[in-house]
């Protein structure tokens, strides 16, 4: 059965920055900021990867702000839609990156995975599943860094009703998402809420790093260790 992604592959880009745009910001803001909240969580606990999964990559957004990481970094993306793989390919494949379907990724090995906006389109009874590729594809103690929409932020929900592979998303909240990650096996070490405020008030997120624990950003990210 063809992947449903596979039908929004060649205009996802397009869609996306249609809804993206009530907030000022495009995709690769986004994706860089995602990156360097990863990045200080990183190096607070000094783990340097060599390779990362990044689980249902899409089109491969966040490959260069990966790949900036470290000169030496690997990136392993990982999409169940061919369609998107093939295009990934096209933009971004190089020596330290590959793209693969799930079926076809069988020597991850990866010391960290990375993963955004993706399990909100999984039906909750297959996420059990994805959360068990993603902790066999880790080394252990591996580290994992988990990002999905806040479903209490009004902005969130207006912007997702405009694209239309995200409309009918069976959200996550933060504390859904702790959830599902401990029982699939991972201890959770931190959770912190993102993009508080659009770029119209920019001038103010310097303060979004003290209000980082509450459910107030337009996303959340957790960092969790495969137990």
């Amino acid at each position: 059965m063809m992947d449903a992604f596979d039908q929004y592959a060649n205009e996802y880009d397009f869609a996306l920055a249609r809804g993206l745009s009530l907030s000022g910001e495009d995709k690769d803001f986004f994706a860089r900021e995602r990156v360097a909240w990863m990045a200080q969580q990183l190096g607070r606990s000094g783990h340097a990867p060599k390779t990362i999964l990044d689980f249902g990559c899409g089109t491969g957004t966040a490959t260069p702000h990966l790949l900036a990481l470290s000169p030496s970094v690997e990136v392993i993306g990982v999409d169940t839609s061919p369609n998107s793989i093939a295009l990934a390919r096209r933009q971004y494949a190089q020596e330290r990156v590959r793209f693969e379907t799930p079926r076809d990724c069988r020597d991850a090995h990866a010391e960290l995975a990375y993963c955004n906006g993706v399990f909100h389109h999984i039906p909750p009874a297959e996420r059990g599943d994805a959360l068990a590729f993603i902790r066999a594809a880790l080394d252990t103690r591996g580290l994992f860094a988990f990002f999905d929409n806040n479903p209490w932020n009004p902005g969130t929900r207006w912007v997702m009703s405009r694209i239309p592979f995200d409309r009918d998303a069976i959200m996550l909240t933060a504390g859904d998402a702790r959830r599902m990650l401990t029982n699939a096996g991972f201890d959770i070490l931190v959770t912190n809420y993102l993009f508080v405020f659009p770029r119209i008030l920019g001038s103010l997120r310097p303060l979004e790093r003290y209000v980082s624990g509450l459910p107030l950003g337009a996303q959340y990210g957790i960092l969790c260790r495969r137990r």
